[in-house]
């Protein structure tokens, strides 16, 4: 099993993985702790730990679908086709048919600044984004298409509670 999450920062996606990687008893392979653990090791904010990031994500999910293990939840923005056609070609190496893509999004502002500008990951290095950011991420969310949007895909809204939107989630996965 290979799910993808996808949504702009501060939605939940990384709460909601946590919970179905429990419940599945899956990895979540999350990118902006690797990102923080590529900083804290010096290399300049001014290159790419972003694309850095992913990368080495890849690198986790790889080893883990090439495993007897369950298999992995990745956690990621995923806001662009380039970054989720690297899970679908991903699952493609891997002969993984049971890929799924979870977007979460948030369809009241104010309860997405609040999440936004109250959480504290306590990611060395790595910045908390800005509701400004989050909405110059919004301008740069780019359509499903292509191969990524073939692959099916569950859309939650986290302004439901959690416990709706990871039963909905679980059921995705394993339906």
């Amino acid at each position: 099993m290979f799910i993808v999450m996808a949504g702009l920062p501060g939605t939940g996606k990384s709460t909601i993985a946590e919970q179905l990687g429990r419940q599945l008893g899956l990895a979540v392979v999350s990118v902006d702790p690797i990102e923080s653990a590529i900083l804290s090791a010096g290399i300049d904010a001014g290159q790419p730990t972003g694309l850095a990031a992913y990368l080495v994500a890849e690198r986790i999910a790889d080893s883990v679908l090439g495993s007897p293990a369950a298999g992995v939840i990745i956690d990621a923005v995923n806001a662009v086709e380039p970054a989720r056609l690297q899970w679908v070609r991903l699952a493609e190496r891997h002969g993984e048919r049971r890929t799924r893509f979870i977007e979460v999004f948030c369809s009241d502002p104010e309860v997405h600044r609040e999440r936004l500008e109250t959480r504290n990951r306590e990611l060395a290095h790595l910045a908390e984004p800005s509701w400004h950011a989050v909405e110059q991420s919004l301008d740069e969310w780019e359509p499903w298409a292509g191969p990524s949007a073939e692959v099916p895909r569950l859309r939650l809204d986290s302004v439901q509670p959690l416990e709706v939107n990871v039963a909905a989630a679980l059921r995705f996965a394993v339906g």
